[in-house]
């Protein structure tokens, strides 16, 4: 298994649709609204580094509303 976290920045007031949009992804085990330099925070848990990419790359970043993303795989 493979846990990633997702660092979403949003454009200004769309942080609560966001959220809902990226929690209905599969993979996505929750989405958090953050303080600080992102908007959102996603915890995924999937099978592949590859399903990280599709989770974080396509479908995160295809969602209108998201500014921008990075992607964090934890190593335990």
């Amino acid at each position: 298994m493979v846990t990633a976290f997702v660092m979403i920045k949003a454009n200004t007031g769309e942080a609560d649709r966001l959220r809902d949009s990226i929690e209905s992804i599969d993979g996505v085990r929750s989405a958090h609204i953050v303080a600080g330099d992102v908007d959102l925070i996603a915890k995924a848990i999937v099978e592949t580094p590859a399903e990280v990419k599709e989770i974080a790359a396509t479908h995160v970043q295809s969602i209108e509303g998201v500014e921008d993303t990075q992607t964090y795989i934890a190593m335990d």
